[in-house]
């Protein structure tokens, strides 16, 4: 069967038999088949769904409906291989055009693209604006434009890529082909940031829940760390989980000292080679290495649905970013662990590291926002998910999650808490469980 024919015999398959017949699921997670249903017709779509919530299909399913060919940005490496790789073992032609191709690998892809035969291309931003890889593009019957990751367009949002700027401009050689934008942290600010900066039409937007109810969130004090891992490991025998780390040089520290105690163990970071790291990850997934000791760039797209639990041994710099991370563990929806180390060490290294070799004031200004309300979350002596809750916009919360750390080990009268006075971002005031009004 030729290519053409194969793919107009998938336009006339439903979203439902293609769910099944490739992925082998009965039923849509919720919003999945609302957001298909936006892009089949023809819309600009945004989907803001919390990590586990199958991202990934709302624009797979779709893409293989329309035939032709759907090309997908994203931010990382990792990220588009681990995609292109799960397509490809599915049965769907499925590309990553990035720099680690060699000279030969290149040139397929571009054969591919060129005679139609690829219906999943994934690209980086850089590399979507590039004149001569966007002449090929054009050559070629692209039907679905899905930008993942979308939250780093926005400068607002927690990582911010200015190649994604410029991604309105790749729109215009597509004129008429939908557009779906996703992404897992999006505050409404950011939300509508996505849209203006993409130009999108009369956009669809479909925003999930952000309530991960099988994750508890612990904070706890950075003393004796080396200690405290060993604990959480030892409620975790044998189970699989990520330590992030802020340093290159801490992953590997930490991950000898793990070694030694007789934990398989592995460091991941971009100071090891692409190769490495693709075998890192593989032996991750495969269950043959227990735990990653990883700077932040680990863990984005991949699918590995038993991650048990989640440490943060130093803090991230954004609520965007913990919630994001932290959304790697539980995605088969057992019970599963987050656990956050802070230290006043810590909180003074990181208001440094925001301040040094910026020379943008409201930048600067921004990131320090955005790292105090991290600092507030940690401090909050009220409940910890209804936080989350309230940053990301979605109401108030439950007055009580009875799982998070404050909720499970209450150490102050019931409905005090630190005054809300203090927590603010660019956005504004966040409300959280039983807010103390502005005085």
């Amino acid at each position: 069967m030729t290519t053409s024919k194969r793919q107009a015999k998938k336009r006339h398959e439903t979203p439902l038999n293609l769910l099944r017949k490739y992925w082998g699921y009965a039923t849509f997670l919720p919003l999945q088949e609302s957001i298909i249903n936006a892009v089949l017709a023809g819309q600009d779509t945004l989907a803001i769904l919390a990590t586990g919530s199958g991202k990934s299909i709302c624009y797979q399913v779709p893409g293989l409906c329309l035939g032709g060919l759907t090309v997908v940005i994203s931010p990382l490496i990792a990220l588009m291989k681990d995609q292109a790789d799960d397509l490809n073992a599915r049965g769907i032609l499925a590309a990553a055009c990035t720099g680690t191709l060699d000279y030969r690998e290149r040139a397929k892809v571009i054969t591919d693209i060129k005679e139609g035969r690829l219906q999943f291309l994934f690209i980086s931003p850089e590399k979507a604006t590039q004149a001569g890889f966007l002449e090929i593009l054009t050559t070629a019957p692209v039907h679905l434009i899905a930008i993942d990751e979308a939250h780093c367009i926005s400068e607002w949002g927690h990582y911010f890529r200015p190649e994604y700027r410029k991604l309105a401009r790749f729109r215009d050689y597509f004129p008429g082909v939908p557009v779906i934008a996703l992404t897992a942290t999006a505050i409404p600010e950011v939300r509508k940031d996505i849209c203006r900066q993409l130009g999108l039409v009369h956009v669809q937007e479909f925003v999930g829940s952000f309530n991960r109810e099988n994750l508890t969130y612990k904070v706890t004090e950075k003393k004796n760390p080396l200690i405290l891992i060993t604990d959480i490991l030892s409620r975790h025998k044998n189970e699989p989980g990520i330590i992030y780390c802020m340093s290159r040089k801490t992953t590997v520290e930490l991950t000898g000292e793990l070694r030694k105690k007789g934990f398989t163990a592995r460091a991941y970071n971009a100071g090891i080679s692409a190769p490495v790291r693709a075998g890192i990850q593989d032996a991750f997934l495969n269950n043959t290495v227990q735990i990653i000791c990883a700077t932040v760039a680990f863990g984005m797209g991949i699918d590995k649905p038993d991650v048990r639990f989640v440490v943060h041994y130093d803090l991230p710099k954004t609520i965007e970013s913990y919630y994001q991370e932290t959304g790697r563990a539980g995605r088969d929806g057992k019970p599963a662990e987050c656990i956050l180390f802070h230290s006043k060490t810590d909180v003074e290294k990181i208001r440094n590291l925001l301040s040094y070799g910026c020379k943008n004031s409201q930048t600067v200004k921004m990131a320090r926002d955005k790292f105090r309300d991290l600092c507030h979350f940690c401090e909050i002596t009220s409940c910890k998910r209804s936080f989350l809750l309230a940053y990301f916009g979605e109401g108030q919360g439950p007055d009580g999650c009875a799982i998070c750390e404050t909720c499970m080990h209450p150490n102050i009268p019931a409905g005090k808490v630190i005054s809300h006075k203090k927590v603010r971002s660019y956005r504004g005031r966040i409300a959280c469980a039983n807010p103390v009004p502005a005085s």
